[in-house]
């Protein structure tokens, strides 16, 4: 029962080592060869609206062959709260705009 107990724990150690590595998949420069760049950013426009910015850079034989930008309006999330710390260390409520979460699938 101990050497299963010792496995269980070896097994769940190696799964939280491998799960904190999130800099594995960054990529620290794009293949300029044949690729496209996509790039994502919310920002927010006014109180019932956010914009919604997507770009893609083309890239073909080292040069930029194309750059695609679309801009759309999307709903706005609205506030929330959370607590805010100042030089002092004087701790207060604050108001924040909501920022959407972006999830990409590529297939």
């Amino acid at each position: 029962m101990n050497a299963l107990k010792i496995l269980l724990l070896i097994v769940i150690v190696l799964l939280f080592t491998n799960c904190n590595n999130s800099n594995d998949d960054k990529v620290k420069e794009i293949s300029k060869d044949g690729s496209i760049e996509t790039t994502m950013s919310v920002g927010h426009l006014d109180s019932i609206h956010d914009i919604l910015k997507t770009t893609h850079r083309i890239w073909i034989h080292g040069s930029e062959y194309k750059n695609i930008t679309h801009i759309d309006t999307v709903p706005f999330l609205g506030v929330t709260t959370q607590d805010a710390e100042n030089n002092e260390g004087t701790t207060q409520r604050v108001s924040l705009k909501k920022d959407y979460e972006i999830y990409i699938t590529v297939k």
